[in-house]
């Protein structure tokens, strides 16, 4: 049995902990200053409560910081101070940067390991995925924790940074995309056709995110599609939506320009081009 502390018991958090706990290990926490919803979430999982820091970090092997990103370097601090000397996983989305820091704070007492989550809260027919990146012998005692459980850990490729990298890539997608559709369904829907726009949805390819294949054709389109962006952003603005994202889009296809119709290029090429500033 692995004892674990986890810093603190959210939707998420929670979730993870009833997975460690499922699988025979014991998952502590420090009720101090936690609201009832907390509490809550934490006893209905088989949680262990602790009734200081120091003594749920005195018997536990592992951490797992699974709270608000905007927390997380405060939460990494007051580990820190306690001379924590197991291993550390922040499991939390923050960038690679952030990421570092915390790591730099942790050492060299503890390991760390930077770490991801992917999908919703697990349990039942849910499963997610956590991805982790750092020392092998720090990842080998994390494993067998969720071992059979509905947390699949998996290895993520680099040092500490690429699995909070691997997150903000991915999020970066998601999260912008669903609220672009926000934005597309009010303009259509300030002109009367959001059920035709439905329907024009419902027809387009679902893979575009995991078909890297097709981004040397929109590079080699920017020099067009840029122009349709800035009409977009026009036509949002008139509706009284916000026309940011639209604007964001022409700065990108931007990094584009110098690609016009070159159709023939490569996936690591289209990539490259994204990452210099277009010519002044």
């Amino acid at each position: 049995m692995t004892t674990v502390t986890l810093l603190h018991p959210g939707a998420m958090g929670a979730a993870v902990a009833a997975q460690a706990v499922k699988a025979g290990h014991e998952v502590l926490w420090v009720p101090e200053g936690r609201s009832d919803a907390t509490h809550r979430r934490a006893k209905e999982v088989g949680t262990t409560a602790c009734d200081s820091l120091d003594e749920a970090l005195e018997r536990s092997e592992i951490v797992l910081s699974i709270c608000p990103p905007q927390a997380a370097e405060d939460v990494a601090t007051t580990v820190a101070d306690h001379a924590f000397a197991g291993v550390y996983v922040d499991a939390n989305a923050i960038n690679p940067q952030r990421m570092q820091r915390i790591a730099e704070e942790i050492r060299p007492g503890a390991m760390v390991l930077d770490g991801a989550i992917f999908g919703p809260p697990p349990g039942g027919q849910r499963a997610a995925r956590l991805y982790l990146a750092g020392e092998a012998q720090a990842v080998d005692m994390v494993e067998p924790v969720f071992k059979d459980t509905a947390l699949h850990v998996r290895r993520a490729s680099g040092s500490v940074g690429s699995a909070s990298a691997l997150k903000m890539a991915f999020a970066s997608y998601q999260k912008a995309a669903r609220t672009l559709a926000g934005v597309a369904h009010a303009l259509a829907d300030a002109h009367g056709v959001g059920d035709e726009l439905t329907a024009e949805a419902q027809v387009m390819a679902s893979n575009i995110l995991s078909d890297p294949g097709y981004l040397p054709s929109v590079a080699a389109r920017a020099w067009r599609w840029a122009p349709e962006m800035e009409d977009i952003a026009e036509t949002l603005r008139a509706a009284r939506l916000p026309a940011d994202m639209a604007e964001a889009a022409v700065a990108v296809m931007a990094r584009w320009e110098g690609d016009k119709d070159h159709y023939d290029m490569s996936v690591a090429e289209a990539l490259s081009h994204l990452r210099e500033q277009p010519a002044r």
